[in-house]
């Protein structure tokens, strides 16, 4: 319940002013229709965070506790630092034009926009960290919907009203103090 908690409210707090959350934004308001997005973010989050997972799960039994420990504390302050350096939506390409239709363009531009993201990143540094994998991509996979549908549904409105610079501190603070531990305490 660990995993699936933490990695909940990680990818939560993370996605917070994030590219792909700016690209929810661009494709609620150039296609209307909010169900195939919220279907495309899913099985596109579900697909990239399985992937960035496995390998996490997988450098740690390649590298071992030792290396992963010092690896994963370093990846956590630097998730912190990282943090506080909002995405723009200038960063972000809008959705192709083309007959894919909603949710096979929500689909395959989220699960391009999420690679090397914030999210995916953290997401492979939890999937080395706690097992089981599921409980870990259930939680990032729920963190990036509670992020997400809301902005398809609400859009600008939303957007306006959260506070993204605090929300980007308080999840810097957080990347921080896991990094922290991590180093201090062990993994």
């Amino acid at each position: 319940m660990e995993a699936f908690l933490l990695s909940t409210g990680i990818v939560a707090l993370a996605e917070m002013g994030d590219k792909t959350q700016l690209l929810s934004l661009v494709l609620a308001a150039r296609f209307r229709k909010p169900w195939p997005i919220i279907w495309g973010i899913l099985v596109a989050t579900l697909l990239n965070h399985a992937l960035a997972g496995a390998v996490g799960a997988w450098v740690m039994t390649t590298v071992g506790p030792d290396v992963m420990r010092w690896v994963l504390g370093v990846s956590f302050i630097a998730m912190a630092g990282w943090m506080l350096i909002p995405d723009k939506l200038d960063d972000i390409d809008a959705a192709p034009k083309g007959r894919l239709g909603v949710f096979a363009t929500t689909t395959w531009v989220f699960f391009l926009a999420e690679m090397g993201d914030k999210t995916q990143i953290a997401t492979v540094a939890l999937g080395a960290q706690y097992a089981p994998l599921v409980a870990v991509v259930a939680g990032t996979t729920l963190g990036m919907m509670l992020a997400n549908a809301p902005v398809v549904f609400f859009g600008e409105a939303l957007t306006r009203r959260v506070p993204i610079k605090a929300v980007h501190a308080v999840a810097a603070v957080i990347f921080l103090a896991l990094g922290v531990g991590v180093l201090w305490l062990g993994a």
